[in-house]
C-alpha cells in the first residue's frame, strides 16, 4: 500500500484540511500522470491512495511524492486483463487527530478511434450548396478541421460554415470550390484523416426554376442548461429560398442569445429550460407562399436557479 509520512514545516492547524484534491483528468498512454493530494495539519501525516476502492500498490512506475501527489511514470491500459491505470482515484490523509478522505477523481485514457461517418462525394450546380459531414468519437472531443486537395481550408471565407458534429457547409458554390475534401480530427491522443470526398461543380447550364428543397434539417438535440444549441437548416432552390425559424407551439423564439450561422442555421447561446420545444425550419420561395419545412426537437435538461427562471421567462414572454 502506498503509505507516506512527511514533514512540511510548522503547521498551526491540528485538524486535517485539503489544500488540493485530485481532480478528473484525461491521461495519455505512455505519458506521465500526476494526481494532487496536498494536505495541511499536525504532523506526522500519512497519505494512502486507492483506485476503484482498492488500496494502490506502489512500484518504480507508481510512486507517491513527498507532498502526497501520486505520480504514474507511464500511464498504461492493456487491452486484456485488468492491468490498467484507468479508474477512479482517491487519497486519504491521516494523523493522530483523525482521517480525511478526498473526492474521487475519474481518470480516463485519451483516445481517438477511427471515423464512423465519412464525407460523401457530391455534384453541385454552380451557385448551389454543398454539405459534407464526418463523425468521430474522441476522448477528449476532437478538434475538426477540413482540407481541400490536402490543403487546410480557409474557413474565414463566409461561404464556409463549420457546425458541430463535423459538418461543413459551402454556400454559393463556385468552380474553385471543386476538389477533394477530407476531414481532419485531432486531440491529445492522435490525429486521424477521413476518407476523401470529391466535390464536382457543374456550371454553364441556364438558370431554371427549382422548387425549394431542404438539404439538411434540424436533428433532435438534448443538452444541459447554459450550453449552446445549434440547429442545422440548409436549403436550395432557384431563386434561392429564404430560411426562417419558428416554434411549433407558436411561442416566440426571442432575440436574446439568438444568432443565425451561415444561411439558415439557428444558434441559441446559454440555453435555459424555456428553450425546450419543437423548432420548425421553413424554406420559402421569395415572393410566394410556397415553402418546405423540417422539424427538430430541442430538449434542455438541468436545474436552474429561481433568478435564471424569472429572467428567462421575462425574455421569452
Amino acid at each position: 500500500m502506498s503509505d507516506l509520512t512527511w514533514n512540511t514545516g510548522v503547521c498551526l492547524a491540528s485538524e486535517l484540511a485539503f489544500l488540493l484534491e485530485p481532480s478528473d483528468v484525461i491521461a495519455v498512454r505512455d505519458r506521465p500522470l500526476m494526481l494532487d493530494c496536498w494536505v495541511q495539519g499536525d504532523e506526522p501525516i500519512m497519505v494512502t491512495w486507492r483506485r476503484n476502492g482498492v488500496p494502490l500498490s506502489t512500484s518504480p512506475r507508481v510512486r507517491v511524492l513527498t507532498n502526497g501527489t501520486l505520480f504514474i511514470q507511464s500511464f498504461q491500459k492493456r487491452r486484456e486483463g485488468n492491468d490498467t491505470d484507468v479508474g477512479e482515484y482517491g487519497c486519504a490523509a491521516q494523523n493522530r487527530y483523525g482521517m480525511l478522505v478526498s473526492r474521487k477523481a475519474k481518470v480516463q485514457l485519451a483516445s481517438l478511434p477511427k471515423f464512423h461517418t465519412h464525407p460523401l462525394s457530391m455534384s453541385v450546380d454552380e451557385g448551389g450548396m454543398a454539405r459534407f459531414q464526418c463523425q468521430i468519437n474522441g476522448v477528449p472531443e476532437a478538434n475538426i478541421t477540413w482540407e481541400r486537395d490536402r490543403v487546410l481550408l480557409n474557413t474565414t471565407d463566409n461561404r464556409y460554415t463549420l457546425l458541430p458534429m463535423g459538418i461543413l457547409q459551402v454556400t454559393g458554390v463556385r468552380q474553385r470550390d471543386a476538389g477533394v475534401y477530407r476531414c481532419v480530427a485531432s486531440n491529445i491522443a492522435n490525429t486521424r484523416y477521413s476518407h476523401e470526398a470529391t466535390l464536382n461543380v457543374t456550371g454553364g447550364a441556364p438558370r431554371t426554376y427549382k422548387e425549394p428543397v431542404i438539404l439538411s434539417g434540424p436533428q433532435n438535440l438534448t443538452i444541459t442548461v447554459h450550453q449552446t444549441a445549434i440547429l442545422e437548416c440548409i436549403a436550395t432552390g432557384n431563386p434561392r429560398p429564404i430560411v426562417s425559424w419558428s416554434r411549433l407551439d407558436g411561442r416566440s423564439i426571442g432575440v436574446e442569445g439568438i444568432q443565425v450561422l451561415g444561411t439558415g442555421n439557428l444558434m441559441i447561446s446559454d440555453v435555459s429550460l424555456q428553450h425546450s420545444g419543437v423548432y420548425v425550419c421553413a424554406a420559402n420561395r421569395p415572393g410566394t407562399r410556397m415553402r418546405r419545412t423540417a422539424l427538430g426537437r430541442l430538449v434542455v435538461q438541468g436545474i436552474e436557479s429561481t433568478a435564471d427562471v424569472l429572467l428567462s421567462q421575462a425574455l421569452h414572454s
